[in-house]
């Protein structure tokens, strides 16, 4: 825990790099296609930034950048090397319908009724003793400048920190909440989409439980998403698809951990067996599926029948898999 404060005190000195932001809406594709966007390349520029800074700037999480780019320094990444943005996906294999969470890939889609579009957002979930959980429900509630109660259980975690939690947190800029809170109708509404007062975690495994995103995501979510909507959070960490040109495609994330001793980018990962069918069909090219689920890339690859497997994606499933494990935690907020 030490060290993933420290790696949060360092990410706290991120700020925005001067350029425009990057749109997280994407045209919906028709209802038999699941492909949209497309990876960007970016050189890391040469101002002693943390890869938080390039992360915020094109609206990605920060573990999906290292997925992406394995090997990548999140304190100081070199100057001069090029980076791929993974702002390609599939979208998760559920009615696009409100907002749909999937916990593997750290991503949130929200469907707004009535627009043909998906918005896209990367956000922080519940670390590891305090999961957030996969679940169907709604937004029973929204509230502008939330405060903060935080549980028994919070406040026995703050004070192994040697951190004594007051008893309420009022709303303000200090607030972990941040100014933002969609409050969810499961159980007794315990679990939140929220802000946050920090400029680190989006991407990571930092809450007690709830769902984080940037504070201008939050915002502009909290403005645009009516009471009642759908919220069904999944835990899907492979996603694939067939692409009504016949390609095929497959995503895969690393697993959420379940211990510190887990390592997520050699987990095994469940196969289902609609995944095992697809895996197996004359269609598909299992050498390139079985580099796709070693190297964890967390972006589509293209897994047709008759794409030749290259040495670089052999080389990169290798390197992953013998990758040191990125640490998905730190500090525990809301």
């Amino acid at each position: 825990m030490k060290s993933a404060l420290r790696f949060a005190g360092a990410l706290l000195l991120s700020v925005g790099l001067n350029a425009p932001a990057f749109s997280t809406d994407y045209p919906l594709p028709p209802a038999d296609s699941r492909l949209i966007g497309e990876n960007q390349l970016t050189t890391v520029p040469d101002d002693k930034r943390p890869l938080e800074a390039i992360a915020a700037k094109y609206q990605i999480g920060l573990l999906s950048m290292l997925e992406a780019n394995p090997g990548t320094d999140p304190w100081l990444p070199k100057a001069g090397t090029q980076l791929v943005v993974p702002q390609q996906m599939l979208l998760p294999d559920t009615p696009r319908e409100g907002i749909v969470v999937n916990l593997a890939e750290l991503r949130l889609y929200y469907y707004p009724k009535g627009e043909d579009k998906v918005i896209v957002y990367p956000i922080g979930i519940g670390q590891l003793g305090a999961a957030t959980p996969v679940m169907v429900t709604s937004i029973s509630q929204k509230i502008p400048n939330p405060t903060w109660t935080p549980t028994v259980n919070i406040r026995k975690r703050y004070a192994k920190e040697g951190v004594t939690l007051p008893a309420v947190v009022p709303a303000g800029p200090e607030n972990p909440m941040g100014l933002f809170a969609l409050r969810l109708a499961r159980g007794s509404g315990n679990y939140l989409i929220h802000g946050t007062n920090a400029d680190f975690g989006i991407g990571m495994r930092v809450s007690s439980g709830c769902i984080r995103l940037r504070p201008q995501d939050i915002e502009a979510l909290f403005n645009s998403v009516p009471k009642g909507t759908r919220v069904q959070v999944i835990n899907q960490p492979v996603k694939y698809a067939v692409e009504p040109d016949g390609k095929r495609y497959v995503e895969v994330h690393q697993p959420l951990s379940h211990s510190d001793k887990d390592d997520p980018q050699t987990m095994p990962l469940a196969l289902s067996p609609a995944l095992k069918k697809f895996i197996k069909s004359p269609h598909s090219d299992s050498a390139l599926i079985k580099a796709a689920l070693e190297r964890r890339s967390g972006m589509p690859v293209l897994v047709s029948a008759g794409e030749a497997v290259d040495a670089q994606t052999r080389d990169e499933g290798q390197k992953s898999a013998q990758a040191a494990p990125v640490d998905q935690t730190a500090a525990a907020t809301p």
